[in-house]
């Protein structure tokens, strides 16, 4: 009785220490949180609880690689059910052997041994992943060891704890205890005293452990424990494409975008905290792929370091417990050695068309602990480097992949808001597309009255302004690629023949026609992006525009899903291929000549990521007689960015290889005739990832528009090219 109520009083204590250190490391991380601007957690809908119940439960993002999703699934639930468990076990140490009393004990005795053997067997695939395989997005060193040594020493002191238990209650060998079994039969001939012995130090090496993990938990990565249910609930219910409008002509706003790490909000915070460092984001970023410095994995991870410390430094309230074991001096920054050191990987064609591991050693060398003040660094050059928040192309691969419901893209914008709103700093061709914008509409600055002079190039059909055909049913909204760029007027021209024929009634505004404002939204400018976009929506109330078809698909996403938060109300926008594959499903437009190619079709990212919109451009292509369409390795949720997105389209690049070249090569793989896109901007990057790659004249690059038009009108009346 007397050893009962000491072990008891062990218990409580040791138990209530333990749980009292979890919850202080735990509210620091809170007061950090505090320090960004406030959140809308707005009330989720019934479809986002749905979608919840799937990501977590059903671990929906992991399942996309199938083999570490199924090991992260075992562990997942098999934590899950070894809770109940550690519950009974806990009781039988407390109750001198007696256990809960719960139905079918027997079948849940057996049930929680075959789990215990089921995550030491995917913690050893685990491992061999990461220290075997050597996959190179996952990082290697003490602390993801230190997890594998916490995890298999659970496994193993409850195991070892229901063997000695069997040897001290005097238990028969069970088929329903059949790893307990085994070990009581390794030790059989010890005495009851020394097997309560046992019982006793693994009942209480699992308790330490257990507790020890608890704490560990909000101290490490494995925070996401927590965090990411929370996160995965209070994800964007907004659409994937709408960046957040920002109030400018708010008074008492000090700054614009973020300058600061305070100048995050505090769901952004609670995005750092969720991240687990699966590295799968980085794995199929293409700045990470191609040798650039942006890895979103440490996009995350450095920004998450530095608030805490700066946390830390602000609230007074270390993130460390216990503080003392440590404390250590300086904060994490990027090493500034040289500028030139500094700048970018190093990068060499020598493994494969794209590959992540210049970057990953790179941020390792580069982020090191440093004696500086955390409230004295600056977030933008000691913390992310201007090389980096430029690089990225805004694709969203990284947050499609993402099991954790990390939003990358949005951060990187604020950052950029904060360089040109309060900095006025951009890369210098940026500089140049921005001022053309503003003073001529368009990035090479033409002349504004010229947008419409690619429609005197449409043999044999009219192409009417909406003066000219005040009851169009679809505005044509051309865009500046399609009015000024030679390459993409084809398409436009393609387009507008093909309407014609279909007798859709359409109309374009011609020279009132302003810029959608995506490029400078993307870049950061966000006062451009507002001027323009209230001048388009003035026009399309003007002329009473319902339905608006675009060819672009950065321009689809920025009036379909942006422009509703300045005041463009039931207004339907159409993407060209989702009007085309209507229209050739109609029988409005009969492909009848056979296009005889070998066709893969590259998906733009801001027609399907951004707007889900997959099916349609194939629709149409398997609808013409004589294609034979094959996919990419990497295509549909998980296709890789041609390098044009988020403004990159009109800036050069000055590290590593050529996105635009890697997507090429990846669609050179599957040995095509043709590589068709639908949207200006992808055609126009892999029309010269093939001159690069001297394949051209083999391999054209072809919009769906262009495609379609040589089956309807035939190769001889088709536009010239």
């Amino acid at each position: 009785m007397m050893w009962q109520l000491v072990n008891l009083g062990l218990f409580l204590t040791v138990t209530g220490l333990f749980v009292y250190c979890f919850a202080i490391a735990v509210y620091h991380r809170y007061l950090y949180l505090r320090l960004g601007k406030p959140s809308d957690f707005r009330e989720r809908s019934k479809e986002r609880f749905v979608e919840f119940l799937v990501e977590v439960f059903g671990q929906k993002k992991l399942l996309k690689d199938p083999r570490s999703g199924l090991m992260h699934l075992v562990i997942f639930y098999g934590f899950i059910i070894l809770q109940f468990g550690a519950l009974d076990l806990i009781v039988k140490g407390l109750a001198k052997g007696r256990h809960l009393p719960l139905p079918a004990y027997e079948q849940f005795g057996l049930l929680q041994e075959i789990t215990a053997m089921l995550i030491l067997l995917a913690m050893a695939y685990g491992a061999y992943r990461r220290y075997g395989e050597k996959l190179a997005r996952l990082k290697r060193g003490w602390k993801p060891s230190l997890v594998i040594f916490f995890i298999y020493s659970l496994m193993i002191t409850v195991l070892f704890s229901l063997g000695f238990e069997r040897l001290w209650l005097g238990l028969e060998p069970a088929g329903y205890a059949p790893i307990s079994s085994l070990i009581a039969a390794a030790f059989t001939g010890i005495s009851q005293p020394s097997a309560a012995f046992f019982f006793y130090l693994f009942w209480w090496l699992h308790l330490l452990i257990l507790l020890s993990f608890l704490v560990y938990v909000p101290q490490s990565k494995h925070f996401h424990i927590i965090t990411a249910p929370i996160n995965l609930w209070l994800g964007r219910s907004e659409p994937i494409g709408r960046l957040r409008k920002l109030d400018l002509e708010d008074e008492e706003a000090e700054s614009f975008g973020a300058g600061k790490i305070e100048d995050f909000s505090q769901k952004q915070m609670l995005d750092f905290y969720a991240c687990v460092e699966c590295g799968r984001c980085t794995n199929v970023c293409p700045a990470a792929n191609t040798g650039k410095a942006l890895s979103p994995m440490h996009l995350i991870t450095k920004l998450r370091d530095h608030l805490q410390e700066k946390g830390a430094a602000m609230t007074g309230k270390s993130p460390y417990v216990p503080s003392f074991a440590f404390s250590a001096a300086g904060a994490h920054a990027l090493q500034l050695q040289s500028e030139a050191e500094l700048s970018q990987p190093t990068w060499s064609e020598g493994n494969g068309i794209t590959h992540i591991t210049p970057t990953m050693d790179w941020h390792k060398a580069a982020w090191t602990i440093q004696n500086k003040s955390p409230e004295e660094m600056a977030l933008i050059g000691e913390v992310m480097t201007e090389e980096e928040i430029w690089a990225c192309t805004t694709c969203r691969n990284c947050e499609d992949q993402c099991p954790v419901g990390n939003e990358h893209v949005d951060k990187i914008i604020d950052l950029r808001r904060h360089l040109i709103l309060m900095e006025g700093r951009m890369p210098q061709e940026g500089q140049r597309a921005m001022m053309n914008i503003e003073r001529q509409g368009n990035p090479w600055g033409l002349s504004r009255s010229d947008r419409a002079n690619w429609t005197g190039e449409v043999e044999g059909v009219s192409v009417p302004t909406v003066q000219e055909n005040p009851e169009f049913e679809y505005l044509f909204f051309v865009g500046s690629m399609g009015s000024y760029d030679q390459r993409s007027r084809k398409i436009s021209k393609a387009f507008v023949r093909l309407l014609h024929e279909a007798r859709v009634s359409f109309a374009i505004l011609g020279n009132e026609e302003r810029n959608s404002g995506d490029t400078p939204r993307r870049l950061g400018n966000e006062l451009v992006f507002q001027q323009l976009c209230l001048e388009n929506i003035e026009t399309f109330r003007k002329y009473d525009v319902r339905k608006i078809v675009t060819a672009c698909p950065h321009t689809f996403n920025t009036l379909k899903n942006e422009y509703p938060d300045f005041g463009l109300e039931n207004v339907n926008v159409l993407h060209h291929t989702q009007l085309l594959e209507q229209l050739v499903g109609e029988g409005r437009l009969t492909p009848r000549h056979s296009v005889n190619e070998r066709i893969t079709y590259h998906d733009s990212c801001y027609l399907g990521r951004y707007n889900n919109i997959y099916e349609e451009p194939r629709a149409v292509l398997r609808a013409i007689p004589g294609v034979e369409l094959v996919e990419m390795e990497r295509n549909r949720e998980n296709g890789m960015c041609c390098g044009a997105g988020g403004g990159l389209m009109w800036m050069e690049e000055t590290s590593g290889k050529r996105v635009n070249v890697a997507r090429t090569e990846q669609a050179l793989d599957v040995n095509p005739s043709m590589i068709s896109s639908a949207c200006p901007y992808c055609l126009t990057m892999l029309e010269d990832g093939t001159k690069l790659k001297e394949v051209d004249e083999a391999v054209k690059a072809k919009d769906i528009a262009e495609i379609l038009e040589l089956s309807v009108f035939g190769s001889g009346n088709a536009s010239r090219q």
